[in-house]
Order: structure tokens, then sequence, then C-alpha cells
């Protein structure tokens, strides 16, 4: 049961072990093929993200990046969990993403990226988690209201 504390000392040795858990651990996970793999969110957009060592070649839905997201913003977006934990080029990334607009999936792909990252390597967590690179933006379209044209938005007035 309870052991027998003999003295202060002992009590504050005690209570500082009961009240300071230690840190979880974060193992690396990986599949059969030596990849990471990850699922990553925004808006709508649903990406399922594997990481593996490579080159840096990205691919998007059986596309090259600069096809998929022609936009050099949506590019950018996606490079910067590599940038946050410092490995541009060292890294291939495979993925397929489906639903929401082009922004949203770029969010969705970044996301995961992050995620596989943190999976592959799990020391990388505490960068890409300063970042904000990890945490799913949680915001989505608001649904819309009986008697509003909108989700907030009233029908327009007229006097007569």
């Amino acid at each position: 049961m309870a052991e027998v504390l003999q003295s202060l000392d002992a009590l504050g040795a005690a209570s500082v072990a009961a009240v300071q858990p230690e840190a979880p651990v974060h193992v690396q996970k990986l599949d059969k093929y030596g990849r990471a793999y990850a699922t990553g969110k925004r808006k709508n957009a649903v990406a399922r993200v594997w990481v593996r060592p490579g080159t840096g070649k990205v691919t998007v839905n059986d596309r090259d990046i600069e096809v998929y997201f022609a936009r050099p913003v949506l590019r950018l977006m996606i490079n910067q969990p590599f940038q946050a934990a410092a490995r541009e080029g060292q890294y291939d990334v495979v993925c397929t993403v489906s639903g929401g607009g082009l922004s949203g999936q770029a969010g969705a792909v970044r996301h995961g990226i992050s995620k596989a990252l943190t999976y592959y390597e799990p020391e990388l967590r505490s960068p890409l988690k300063k970042g904000g690179f990890i945490t799913r933006d949680s915001r989505v379209v608001e649904r819309k209201k009986y008697g509003r044209a909108k989700a907030r938005r009233s029908f327009q007035f007229s006097k007569r």
C-alpha cells in the first residue's frame, strides 16, 4: 500500500515525484515499405500522405506538384513543414487528396506532411508544433440557416 515517510524531506521528494509525470515518448511509425503515413485535413479536404527519404519530389494524385498546384503560394504553403524542420529536399512525398478546393487541399497536404514527418522523425515534433503545422485548423464553412439568404446574411429589405 502506502509507504511510511520518516521525515519532511522525504515528503517533499515524494510530492515532487508524484506531481511531475514523465513526458510521453514518441516512437517512429513506419509501414513495411519504410514510409511514414498520415492523414491531413483542412476545411472539407482530406489528404492521405506517405513520406519516405528521397530527393524532395512531391507527387499529388499521380501528378507533379507544379502541375496540380499551379499557384506558387500553394506550393510555398506545402513546403513550409520542410523549411521549419530544415529538411528541404530530403524526403519524397506521395499523397492523394480529395474534397474541398485548391487552398483547402494544399492545407490538408501541409497538415499531412507535418504529421508524417513527426512519425518518421519524432524529434521534429517540437519545431513543427511551434510553427503550428501539427494542429488541425478546425474552421469549416458555417451552415445555411432557414429564413436567411446565406449563413448569416438576410434577404434584401424592401419597404414597399
